[in-house]
């Protein structure tokens, strides 16, 4: 058995570190291998030929190399260094006759009605799971009234990536690290809540796009892996853009006032018109004149931009709605157990007494 102590070295009364010594092998006892060396991010680590690497295009040592005024012999980008006439490359650019690999961005594109289950309170992958195989295309995970972490929401995904329903989410607002979470545990449907601005429509664009059409960080995760989306067709930091499925909420009379301009953000999928914060903002409820205009306003955003236009389920024969957010987990398991049971439903029996009496009037 090896034990370990700390002593720390100091000099000049200076700290100089702290190290851990390990006490020798005692005597009979069997030899120990030693411990293997880890692969790290250091390309040099157990390199028996390290410092033999050439970078042919690398700046001198101590040089300046003008590089901002002048490119390198064969370069794309000639002249002064602009990145507003920067030709981006074509090193993830998908590969010809790359096809839509995500479901719900295939069934937009082909026209049909898609549905979202809600997954509100639920962090048990189980829970989540059965969900995801229920019938809907894909699910809503609940970010922005919820109280689930993202460790808890990647947890669930990556349990079930391919099941029937793709993970999709409902992020908490317009926010990089909020968006870029998401993406990178393996979110295919970005839904953002409270879009009041074309800026702020921009802004949720870029987050979620790589470039050139936007600005997301390419920093790894889950969905990079072979698990998830990583052995997808043509690869997934290639193809990506083209199967992420990004939905905008219109809810005020901000959003409204701007909702044509939100819509026709390039990158946006599809706008949300949500029935429940557009009545709270407006201070009109479902079926009055001024609430129906809110709405209007939202469906001729979408059909002028020609994107798609989505509400709640109930609106699944409203025209032009093509996807929609149906209820939560819970819900769908009294609405389960109810058509399951039929006439059996709540027909206890009731006590006169006891916990489960019914209390007088």
């Amino acid at each position: 058995m090896k034990r370990r102590t700390w002593v720390a070295f100091g000099a000049l009364g200076l700290v100089a570190g702290v190290v851990t010594v390990t006490t020798q092998q005692q005597p009979g006892s069997p030899a120990q291998p030693p411990a293997p060396q880890s692969a790290g991010a250091d390309p040099y680590a157990n390199n028996p030929a390290a410092g033999t690497v050439t970078f042919p295009l690398a700046a001198p040592a101590g040089v300046d190399s003008n590089a901002r005024r002048v490119a390198p012999p064969g370069s794309v980008n000639q002249g002064p260094f602009d990145p507003a006439t920067w030709k981006y490359g074509s090193a993830f650019d998908p590969p010809a006759g790359t096809k839509v690999w995500n479901p719900v961005k295939l069934k937009m594109l082909q026209g049909g009605k898609v549905t979202a289950g809600t997954v509100f309170s639920a962090t048990d992958p189980a829970t989540y799971c059965a969900m995801a195989n229920a019938g809907y295309d894909f699910i809503w995970t609940e970010m922005q009234h919820g109280q689930t972490d993202w460790q808890a929401v990647a947890r669930m995904w990556r349990t079930c990536p391919t099941a029937k329903a793709v993970p999709g989410v409902r992020i908490a607002y317009t926010d990089e690290r909020e968006i870029q979470h998401a993406l990178d545990g393996g979110a295919l449907v970005v839904v953002v809540p409270t879009v009041d601005t074309v800026a702020e429509a921009i802004d949720a664009r870029n987050w979620t796009y790589f470039p050139p059409l936007g600005r997301r960080s390419n920093g790894g995760g889950q969905a990079f892996e072979a698990s998830m989306w990583g052995s997808v067709p043509g690869g997934y930091r290639n193809t990506i853009n083209d199967n992420i499925v990004l939905i905008l909420m219109i809810e005020t009379l901000e959003g409204l006032k701007h909702a044509d301009e939100i819509a026709n953000v390039p990158g946006v999928t599809a706008i949300f018109a949500a029935s429940g914060d557009l009545g709270n903002f407006s201070g009109y409820r479902q079926g009055t004149p001024d609430y129906e205009r809110a709405i209007n306003i939202v469906h001729d955003a979408a059909i002028k931009a020609r994107v798609r236009l989505c509400g709640p389920l109930a609106w699944r024969d409203r025209p032009d709605f093509t996807c929609f957010q149906a209820g939560s987990e819970l819900a769908a398991i009294a609405r389960g157990a109810a058509a399951e049971l039929g006439a059996l439903a709540n027909t206890h029996a009731k006590p006169e007494v006891g916990p489960f009496a019914v209390p007088p009037r």
